[in-house]
Formats: structure tokens, sequence, C-alpha cells
């Protein structure tokens, strides 16, 4: 199980470092995707291990999977109607369109 856990470890990790380091909208929502997707594989790993003949944890994992393209394309379409306001997608300067 330690094979799957540490990569998942890393993966959430540096989606933390880059969420917290970046300015740039699109890469702080390429971090959260990179974040979602290390939890994604500690639940089904979880899953095969503790209850192995069961498959609620490859449901769920399918079903963030989907929530998370949704939450995706969402952002996405925010983030570009941000830059047609501010042509500027930096998180520091959105407080400019306040005025």
């Amino acid at each position: 199980m330690i094979w799957y856990i540490v990569p998942s470890l890393i993966m959430f990790c540096c989606g933390i470092y880059g969420f917290i380091t970046r300015k740039n909208m699109i890469a702080m929502l390429i971090s959260l995707e990179l974040m979602l997707n290390a939890v994604d594989i500690n639940f089904v790993v979880f899953n095969r291990f503790l209850f192995p003949g069961s498959m609620e944890g490859m449901m769920f994992t399918l079903f963030a999977i989907g929530i998370a393209a949704a939450e995706t394309a969402l952002a996405i379409a925010i983030i570009i109607n941000i830059y047609r306001a501010a042509t500027n997608i930096d998180a520091e300067d959105i407080t400019q369109m306040k005025h």
C-alpha cells in the first residue's frame, strides 16, 4: 500500500506548493486538480486494501472525477470572463476589478 500512498502524497504536496506559490489562475487551477487527483488515488487505494470485494471507493472516485471536470469547465469560463474584463489573470490583480 505504501507504493501508492507515497506518490499520492508527493502529488498532493506538489499541488499545495503550486497553489500557494502561483499567481496565475490557470496554474492555480492545475494545482487544485493535482490535489484532487491525489485524493482520488487515495480513495481507490484505501478501498482496494480495506474492502477488497466492494466498489464504493471506485464509484466515489468516478463521481469525484466527474465533479472535478465540471468544476474545471466552470473555473475556465470564469477565468476567461475575468481575462476579458481585466486583460490579466493574476490572482493578486483581481482586486482592481472592484473599482
